[in-house]
């Protein structure tokens, strides 16, 4: 399916072919608020992380699920690092929506 994502490192959103099945995301469904991670899915190119609600995921080029252990609250800090850094940073704009 077409998604698009927030490309951190390249300071844009993208729109990428993206397969989300049981065998490649980890779903967090459990009494979600907006900004608890609901899904992380390995890709080709990294990790995608998405918090729930309405923000658009955010790739992390070379991670995958397994070097985090599977682990939300892992995937959370490297939200929150992105977040602290895109104060100053050019790529700010894809991160005020989440």
């Amino acid at each position: 399916m077409k998604m698009t994502i927030c490309n951190p490192q390249k300071g844009r959103y993208e729109t990428l072919d993206i397969t989300i099945d049981k065998t490649n995301t980890t779903w967090f469904d459990d009494g979600l608020n907006s900004d608890e991670i609901y899904t992380m899915t390995d890709i080709d190119i990294g990790l995608l992380i998405q918090e729930a609600g309405y923000s658009n995921p955010v790739l992390f080029y070379g991670l995958t699920r397994a070097k985090i252990d599977y682990n939300p609250q892992a995937a959370k800090t490297l939200l929150n690092n992105i977040h602290s850094v895109a104060e100053d940073a050019y790529f700010f704009f894809c991160l005020q929506d989440n």
